[in-house]
């Protein structure tokens, strides 16, 4: 029996850091919710009990680095599961770039072995799984828009935004959240206007949501990293609503609502960096099969 499941990108459309905890993890705040670019993933059983990932992008890792690997093997041991599985991740999610595609396919694991083995565990457990694998994985298991805090793993669900493109681009660079969590100062930071971002995007009211966009972590990436900038500068110069960068970066997302000026920023950038793409907000919660 072969199994397809989606595992969406998800952005931030507002992310704060209040503090360093005592496990070593940093307190977080953050609005996120998934677009329409996602990883296919592909299951099938083994009945030599082993895990086997296949993947044609040279930067997807086939052993327990994988979150997706990480996510089969916590289930087998936790419902005591003899079989295997064969994961295949047809990858179009950029790698390492603030955008949750290992945390997404991870989820999709979740999710997908969660009917593929008949276990009858609920989202809610599923996202609890997700925590122990990675900080934005709980979040990815449910989809839709949240409220994340703790570590990233307490989810609170709030409407959908509204309806818009997204223009991501990602530079052929790649980020270290761990670095830029490292070099961030709390207590140097312009936090962002959370409950600004919630309410608005309850309220439907699209140029609100464009205000309270914001990102601590930017400000480190950025200067780090300063063709993230170059990226911004453009996006905005080229008539973007918003923009952003999501998660530890590098991508950078613009929102707009006009298709001509969606194609007008998209065609625009494709002269900056290859990995250019228009998708839509997604934003509604993913239910089990």
């Amino acid at each position: 029996m072969k199994l397809m499941v989606k595992a969406p990108a998800k952005i931030n459309l507002s992310l704060d850091v209040l503090h360093k905890r005592t496990d070593g993890y940093h307190e977080v705040k953050m609005v996120m919710t998934t677009i329409d670019l996602a990883d296919r993933i592909e299951l099938s059983e083994r009945e030599d009990g082993r895990i086997v990932i296949y993947s044609h992008n040279r930067f997807v890792p086939d052993d327990q680095r994988n979150l997706a690997y990480q996510a089969a093997q916590l289930l087998k041991k936790r419902c005591k599961v003899d079989k295997g599985v064969n994961i295949l991740i047809d990858k179009q999610i950029p790698v390492a770039a603030g955008l949750a595609g290992g945390s997404s396919d991870a989820a999709a694991t979740l999710r997908g072995l969660n009917q593929l083995w008949d276990l009858g565990l609920s989202l809610d457990m599923l996202a609890e799984l997700g925590a122990e694998i990675g900080s934005d994985v709980s979040f990815c298991v449910y989809g839709g828009t949240a409220l994340a805090t703790g570590r990233g793993e307490v989810i609170e669900h709030i409407e959908a935004p509204p309806n818009c493109w997204v223009i991501l681009a990602k530079p052929e660079i790649g980020v270290s959240t761990a670095d830029v969590y490292r070099n961030l100062k709390v207590q140097n930071v312009s936090h962002p206007n959370v409950e600004g971002m919630i309410e608005a995007i309850e309220a439907g009211n699209y140029r609100e949501m464009c205000k309270f966009v914001g990102n601590v972590l930017e400000e480190v990436t950025l200067k780090m990293h300063p063709e993230v900038l170059l990226i911004k500068e453009q996006m905005k110069r080229f008539g973007a609503d918003a923009v952003l960068m999501s998660g530890s970066g590098p991508t950078v997302f613009g929102l707009v609502q006009h298709d001509s000026r969606m194609h007008r920023i998209y065609n625009g950038l494709r002269g900056f960096c290859d990995k250019v793409y228009a998708v839509r907000l997604i934003g509604e919660r993913i239910t089990l099969e």
